[in-house]
């Protein structure tokens, strides 16, 4: 009976066991399942475990920096800047003084802007401004949104005002120089006696190659109203001036100063009936410098002139009051090629835009 007894509490003890072993394998499985599986790493050797665990830890240590050059290179590159400016007046060593600014670096067209002279003139001679582009190697009048990689400023030699002078040039230099110390630019300055003796030189000879040809146009009979004067005139392609008792035939080229000017009493044009403001007389000139030969201003001046004293019964007549005729014409003619020999020799050919600068 004992051993009966015995084999009874062995097998109850191994029962309890087996239950002991199941339920701790359950209870780890089911741990298990609650934590996140990772990714089997493959074993490596050497170097290479080293090299990797330090790139593991590089990764998981240095934090993400987002590319911010490399973000504004491509935000820059992406912008495209504006054509480059062709029109308006340009810098010419031949009637200009110029001065070269270099800059540390590359200048934006916005802060060049926002530092030029308040008032571009020294004196009675117009100053100019440009820029050399970065994107394509050229000369323009600085604009937003583009880089620059020097910079130029010129003072105008000569104009009907005359010769640049030392007071001018100095007032040239001082705004220059201080548009240089605020965007961190050096310059370089020519010579003041050198400028002002080209100066001079090149006012005596537009003082002796300027003209201006004009003619009288007188009434004949009765004296003519403004609003006449004004219907006759736009029959032939003239067009109401910028200034009171001022009718142009504007230039062929856009943006070219007109071709020929036909003036009246100013007073007369402030008239509240043009009909009853009457005129006796009319000037048509032309001034020669402005406008090429290529587009015969002497003809169109001669052509007008024989129009509008026909159309409104008028003489056509010099400063001194002597009437036109054929030969008067031919003579001017004549002296008017050697006018434009002598310009073009010095090259400055009337209506080029040197010309129209250093004639204004």
């Amino acid at each position: 009976m004992n051993d009966s007894l015995t084999s009874y509490l062995v097998i109850l003890g191994g029962v309890v066991l087996i239950g002991m072993l199941a339920h701790g394998a359950w209870t780890a499985r089911k741990a298990a399942a609650r934590h996140p599986k990772r990714a089997e790493v493959e074993p490596v050797d050497g170097d290479s475990q080293h090299d990797a665990f330090s790139a593991t830890s590089t990764m998981e240590h240095e934090p993400t920096r987002p590319m911010i050059a490399d973000a504004a290179a491509l935000a820059a590159s992406a912008v495209v800047p504006p054509p480059v400016k062709r029109t308006g007046p340009r810098l010419d060593a031949l009637v200009d003084a110029i001065a070269t600014l270099t800059p540390e670096g590359l200048l934006s067209g916005d802060n060049i802007l926002m530092h030029l002279p308040p008032t571009r003139r020294a004196g009675s001679k117009p100053v100019l401004i440009e820029g050399l582009r970065m994107d394509c190697d050229e000369w323009e009048a600085p604009q937003a949104g583009v880089l620059y990689k020097e910079l130029q400023a010129g003072v105008l030699l000569a104009n009907r005002t005359g010769g640049l002078n030392e007071i001018e040039y100095s007032e040239f230099v001082q705004k220059i120089q201080t548009m240089a110390d605020t965007l961190g630019a050096s310059v370089e300055f020519p010579d003041m006696l050198d400028v002002v003796a080209r100066a001079k030189e090149l006012d005596a000879f537009a003082g002796a190659h300027d003209a201006q040809l004009a003619m009288r146009l007188h009434a004949r009979g009765s004296a003519w109203s403004i609003g006449y004067v004004q219907q006759q005139a736009a029959r032939h392609g003239f067009v109401q001036g910028a200034l009171p008792g001022r009718m142009v035939l504007p230039g062929m080229e856009e943006g070219a100063p007109p071709m020929l000017t036909l003036q009246y009493d100013a007073q007369a044009a402030f008239a509240e009936d043009p009909d009853q403001a009457t005129l006796r007389e009319l000037m048509l000139s032309f001034d020669v410098p402005q406008t090429s030969s290529e587009h015969a201003p002497f003809k169109a001046w001669c052509a007008a002139g024989e129009a509008l004293a026909l159309s409104m019964d008028g003489l056509m007549a010099d400063d001194q009051g002597q009437p036109f005729n054929a030969a008067a014409f031919a003579s001017i003619e004549t002296e008017l090629s050697r006018l434009y020999e002598s310009l073009a020799a010095r090259d400055l050919a009337a209506g080029a835009p040197s010309t129209r600068r250093l004639f204004s």
